[in-house]
């Protein structure tokens, strides 16, 4: 396997295209809602003599598939469009709201009023500082299928917007079967768009169901990669072990493959098996949202003219950047990535 090494006036480069990129972002558009807690003003309920946590800050954001589109604004992109679906409630509204705020067009994001818009809920100790003082958190998924009249829309929203896009980011992230956004049916009408449209990039991303994308770029973990979901922590592959299941991913997906493999650096498929190293970082990290990062750097520096390889590099220092913000779901800027390039 060869190695790659992008230079800074190749990253340099890169990155003047990114405002450019038109980007559709189909997938689980989820509300991070964050929640800060004063233990000392905590208070006996009455009613149950259970303790009742008292909040005294609130902040929403755009999480999962939103986060991707934080990410991408964040690096400079100007032209970007959300296909999905969210409930019809508060919370749609939120995240709804913090997408435009991102430049986000929404029209293509459907109501279902039969079903939750997916919310994480994050509530934080404020006087612990850190991931220590993070809460059990509260996730709000859908476990029911997702009604075919939606699916309907998503597939017609994805159909209208390739004459008008470069790219098609899809993120799957709700592991329970058809209960989400990337439905069997859905998967099956991404796979045929990329399938008839080589000049978009298709890259795609999902929690447990990576092996059933087709002539799509697929990013996954080593895990992922091997069909092992949901692994213990502590759970290690070799390379060895690695090798022949990315060779048969690659093989069936018909398409390129990247494969993220923590501080082992980066696999990736075209044109030659290509190792992306990993960029050392110092102190306490916090990986929420680092694939997301990775996902939003590589497919702009893919839009803007990169190599798989390249593209890759510029995705493995967006992540760098984004771990290193404790306690949130991180975002890098233009300016942080040239530095990052720089820094030894």
């Amino acid at each position: 396997m060869s190695h790659s090494r992008l230079t800074p006036e190749r990253l340099k480069s890169l990155i003047a295209s990114f405002p450019q990129a038109r980007i559709a972002v189909l997938g689980d558009f989820f509300l991070d809602k964050y929640l800060t807690v004063d233990a000392e003003l905590a208070e006996t309920s009455v009613e149950t003599g259970k303790v009742a946590h008292q909040v005294i800050g609130m902040r929403c954001s755009p999480g999962a598939a939103g986060t991707v589109v934080g990410n991408l604004a964040a690096l400079g992109a100007q032209h970007l469009c959300a296909i999905g679906y969210t409930g019809d409630d508060g919370e749609s509204w939120e995240l709804r709201r913090g997408l435009v705020r991102l430049g986000c067009r929404c029209d293509d994001l459907a109501v279902c009023e039969e079903r939750f818009t997916p919310t994480y809920l994050k509530p934080h100790d404020s006087r612990i500082a850190g991931l220590p003082g993070e809460h059990s958190r509260y996730d709000t998924k859908n476990r029911q299928a997702t009604p075919p009249h939606i699916e309907d829309a998503m597939i017609a929203a994805l159909q209208g917007c390739l004459p008008d896009v470069d790219a098609v980011i899809v993120l799957d992230q709700v592991d329970e079967p058809e209960c989400g956004c990337v439905t069997t049916r859905v998967r099956e009408a991404v796979n045929m768009a990329a399938s008839r449209n080589a000049d978009i990039v298709f890259w795609a991303d999902s929690r447990a169901r990576i092996h059933d994308f087709r002539h799509v770029t697929i990013k996954a973990n080593e895990f992922e990669a091997m069909g092992i979901y949901q692994p213990p922590p502590g759970t290690c592959v070799t390379d060895e072990e690695l090798q022949p299941h990315i060779v048969r991913l690659r093989a069936s997906n018909g398409a390129p493959i990247v494969v993220t493999r923590a501080d082992r650096g980066v696999l990736v498929s075209d044109p030659d098996w290509t190792v992306v190293p990993a960029v050392k970082v110092a102190g306490p990290i916090d990986s929420t949202g680092a694939g997301d990062s990775f996902t939003a750097g590589s497919v702009l520096a893919l839009c803007a003219g990169a190599t798989l390889a390249e593209a890759a590099e510029v995705g493995t220092l967006v992540a760098s950047i984004t771990i290193q913000q404790l306690g949130t779901t991180g975002t890098a800027s233009p300016e942080q990535l040239r530095n990052a390039i720089a820094t030894p």
